[in-house]
């Protein structure tokens, strides 16, 4: 089985608890969870897939910690890696934006070698305007709102865990 490394941006610690979910249904020791400002290309190197999530803020943009953590998931070389996203944003008040920070790590991502995996997330059944996270009509991750669909938040968690599951056989 391949390493996995699940790495998240967290201001009120629901990214991070997201992180943690998803950990445990992989069945990711606690030791490899972490969150991007504690990023290092040393951490990035010792991983052969990196499953990577951030809260949407303010006009759709990445949590802080991720300016710094895209520098360095770059400066490590992503050549061949495989990377999964996830996010989550507020689909009611800030519909127009809806998890743009998984839209915005794809772009800063897309042309640095990885291979996207976890990245065809349907969009049906979720309610909301616009987002830079929906290419080709599907999300590139796995796309959650804990703030008005937390009730579907395990379902949608787990359809996506087994899809990450036959990557890592």
């Amino acid at each position: 089985m391949k390493k996995v490394g699940v790495f998240y941006g967290s201001t009120t610690g629901t990214c991070e608890d997201l992180a943690n979910r998803i950990a445990k249904k992989l069945g990711v020791s606690e030791a490899d969870v972490h969150g991007a400002d504690a990023l290092t290309v040393d951490m990035v190197n010792d991983y052969d897939m990196l499953i990577i999530g951030s809260s949407t803020w303010g006009d759709g943009e990445m949590q802080d910690d991720w300016y710094d953590g895209v520098k360095t998931l770059k400066a490590a070389g992503l050549e061949g890696k495989r990377v999964a996203l996830f996010g989550c944003g507020d689909s009611d008040s800030y519909g127009d934006t809806f998890c743009d920070a998984i839209g915005g790590l794809y772009e800063e991502l897309k042309d640095s070698g990885c291979v996207f995996v976890g990245n065809r997330v349907s969009t049906e059944d979720y309610a909301y305007s616009s987002s830079t996270a929906v290419v080709d009509g599907r999300f590139v991750g796995l796309a959650l709102d804990e703030v008005n669909e937390s009730d579907k938040t395990d379902s949608r968690m787990d359809a996506w865990v087994e899809d990450l599951k036959r990557e890592l056989s």
